[in-house]
């Protein structure tokens, strides 16, 4: 484990700190009945995770001393307070019910049984994939829109479809882009799903004009019957086409218009918010301003926080004025 950030309130274990392992499991309660003739009753009355107990050694770290790493975790026992605990992708509310420390010379080797208030691992699953950011949002819809682009195989489309590959390869990053910058790619998506729905309209008509289902009418030859089935099919799929297009598009234009303008929030377990500003805004200077929002005063976080990440206005410099 010792690859793995196990961190125990606002307390990260480091180094020798961290276990080879930390056993958990659990089990259900059960209420058993036993009746005349061998015929027994089971009540589940809930699961009972099993306490959460390990072993490790503190050492001198940088700024502290063996016993003050210890000290941190005793008063964390003292206060016997809820406290969240984190490791790989598990996540719980514990209390300390013990905490052994071995006093020696240089080290201090310890072990510690947590009792399991509320298993949180099925709320902290969708913390494993950060959110994407506004360049991945629209690289990521723009490539898939060139491919259907491509598939559908009208000139103009491409063309158009080529203006926007083009704006949005001149812009190095849409974080804290200015509004001129989001225009000049707005513009040519705009255009191109102008495009898209009129291309939508014409299949529209072209479907709606064989009048029976598939074009098959029994006065035609069989050659012509399936000339105009396969006309329609390809009128079908070219229709499913346009329509995923289109949704592309239409969501590029919703993300570019969001840039800036809007109050979003995030979910974050531990971390500190020059790491959440730099990639929000790009300038971790602008910690402050997730700072002031959230009434924050302290950049480092612990436990898992929902944040309001407001728009990019940074004036302060990257000093608390609150």
């Amino acid at each position: 484990m010792s690859q793995t950030t196990l961190q125990l309130g606002d307390f990260v274990f480091q180094d020798m700190e961290i276990p080879e392992s930390i056993p958990y499991g659990i089990e259900q309660r059960l209420a058993i009945k036993k009746l005349p003739g061998g015929v027994r009753v089971i009540d589940a009355l809930g699961p009972d995770p099993a306490p959460l107990e390990w072993s490790g050694t503190f050492f001198a770290l940088p700024g502290f001393t063996a016993k003050q790493r210890a000290d941190q975790i005793q008063q964390m026992t003292t206060a016997g307070l809820p406290v969240d605990l984190i490791w790989d992708d598990l996540f719980y509310t514990v209390v300390i019910r013990s905490f052994v420390p071995d006093y020696r010379l240089a080290h201090i080797p310890y072990k510690i049984i947590c009792e399991v208030l509320l298993d949180r691992t099925s709320d902290f699953s969708f913390l494993a994939e950060p959110a994407p950011g506004p360049d991945e949002l629209i690289t990521d819809d723009l490539n898939s829109a060139n491919t259907l682009s491509s598939s559908i195989g009208d000139s103009t489309l491409s063309g158009l479809m080529a203006t926007v590959s083009s704006a949005v390869g001149q812009v190095n990053t849409f974080v804290n882009a200015t509004q001129s910058t989001i225009n000049s790619v707005l513009l040519p998506v705009h255009a191109a799903a102008t495009q898209v729905a009129s291309m939508i309209a014409t299949v529209d008509n072209t479907l709606a004009s064989y009048g029976v289902p598939g074009g098959v009418l029994p006065s035609a030859s069989t050659a012509a019957n399936i000339a105009t089935l396969t006309s329609c099919i390809d009128s079908a799929n070219l229709q499913t086409s346009l329509t995923q297009l289109q949704g592309l598009l239409g969501r590029m234009s919703t993300n570019l218009g969001q840039i800036n303008s809007s109050v979003r929030t995030v979910t974050v377990s531990g971390g500190n918010l020059y790491d959440i500003a730099s990639k929000e805004y790009g300038d971790p200077t602008a910690w402050t301003i997730i700072a002031n929002a959230n009434g924050l005063r302290d950049p480092t976080l612990s436990g898992v926080n929902t944040l309001v990440i407001p728009p990019y206005n940074n004036t302060t410099a990257g000093v608390l004025t609150q």
